[in-house]
Order: C-alpha cells, then structure tokens, then sequence
C-alpha cells in the first residue's frame, strides 16, 4: 500500500472515531497524523486532497447529519494542518 492510500485509510479511521464525541485524543491523531505526513513528504495538497475524498464519502447522508460533519471535519482538518503551519512559520522566521 502506498503513502497516500495508508493516509487516506488513517485519516478515515481517526476522523470517524472523532465525528461522534469530538473528543481531544481524535485531534490528537489528527495532530501526529500531520507530523507523519509532513515526516514522510506528503504534500498538503495532498492531503487536502485526502480530506476532501473523505469527507465527500461522509456527506451522503441527512441535513442534520451534514451540519455536524463539516464544522467537525474543518477542527479536524485544522489540527492536522498545525504541524505544516508550525514548519511554514519556522522558515519564513528564518528568511
């Protein structure tokens, strides 16, 4: 299995454990989900790409179901992204 599908499972697996409580360990794996990703090359446009996969298998269901799923997704989105943001601001402080 390559990087991408690994991450697309990941990403699957956590973010569906973080959909019904919004619980703080789920961003947590969304969090070292970024490092990993950021580690291993992954660009973000990729995973933005990975997000937007999942998140589209997620939205086939009722309005309610839906309203709750994209304010969750862009929390959980954010936390993953923080590792990408956090190396972007080291190097424009270094320039």
């Amino acid at each position: 299995m390559n990087d991408l599908a690994a991450l697309t499972r990941d990403y699957r697996v956590a973010f569906l454990r973080y959909l019904p409580q919004h619980e703080e360990a789920a961003l947590a794996r969304a969090y070292e989900l970024g490092r990993q990703s950021l580690t291993a090359g992954v660009s973000l446009l990729d995973v933005l790409n990975i997000h937007h996969i999942v998140l589209t298998d997620l939205l086939n269901g009722t309005a309610d179901e839906i309203s709750d799923t994209v304010p969750a997704a862009g929390a959980f989105l954010t936390e993953l992204l923080a590792p990408y943001d956090m190396v972007q601001r080291g190097l424009l402080d270094r320039g």
